[in-house]
């Protein structure tokens, strides 16, 4: 089960599991066409395909679309929690309903989900839970502090969460990318960019791909024994 999949990292984490041989289910908001874009797709690879809309920040969606999962798809032993958004503005010019949004999408999704799939997860008896937050979250961002708390807050449930099922034998992990070519990215202006660009190592933007393959380490049983890591995927921007 993949959050937030029609595009970006999400698209590309949903297409690298299947691709790896794994039935993936697809969530997504707004843009219909894109998400059964990626189904057509992953669906000519020969794996099985589920595609679900549904507000990950409303807990009676996430409900009915475990349910609806649940009757035509299967048992899900892999959860990635992708979807976010961001409204980003300075903090003395943000209101209530911006700081609300962001977290409710960001961090309560993150919970919304991973409540309504637990039982899964657990009785799967090696469920994986891979958390997307980002190095916004790690090191803070002008203009992002409505961001930068909902992605804290997710390595925060990370680790423990990571604690408390361990007995159940599912590993909880997070992913941090950096700055990634995504449409988020796409909108940054090109001077902005360049700056950023000078203050990583690698001197590029990280691509959806290798946020993927790290994805696809942790769901898999070279794996087994990493639980309640933050894996930065950033080009050396943050360590």
């Amino acid at each position: 089960m993949v959050t937030g999949a029609s595009r970006g990292i999400g698209r590309a984490i949903a297409i690298a599991l299947a691709e790896a041989g794994a039935d993936v289910a697809i969530n997504y908001r707004s843009g219909e066409e894109k998400a059964e874009e990626v189904a057509r797709y992953i669906d000519d690879l020969g794996v099985d395909v589920w595609v679900y809309p549904a507000d990950v920040s409303d807990m009676e969606q996430a409900r009915q679309m475990r349910e609806q999962i649940s009757k035509y798809f299967g048992r899900v032993d892999i959860l990635v929690n992708n979807a976010g958004i961001n409204i980003d503005k300075f903090f003395t010019k943000m209101d209530e309903e911006s700081w609300n949004k962001v977290i409710s999408v960001n961090l309560n999704g993150v919970f919304n989900c991973t409540s309504v799939f637990i039982d899964d997860l657990i009785e799967s008896g090696h469920g994986r839970i891979i958390n997307i937050t980002s190095i916004v979250g790690q090191m803070g961002n002008i203009g992002q502090v409505n961001y930068a708390a909902s992605k804290a807050g997710v390595i925060g449930m990370t680790k423990a969460l990571a604690k408390e099922l361990a007995r159940n034998n599912v590993t909880v992990n997070a992913i941090a990318p950096g700055f990634i070519e995504t449409d988020m990215v796409a909108g940054i202006p090109e001077k902005v960019k360049e700056k950023i660009i000078a203050q990583i190592p690698l001197r590029r933007f990280g691509k959806p791909e290798e946020v993927a393959r790290a994805v696809l380490y942790l769901a898999s049983d070279h794996a087994d024994y990493i639980t309640g890591h933050v894996l930065n995927v950033n080009g050396g921007m943050y360590i």
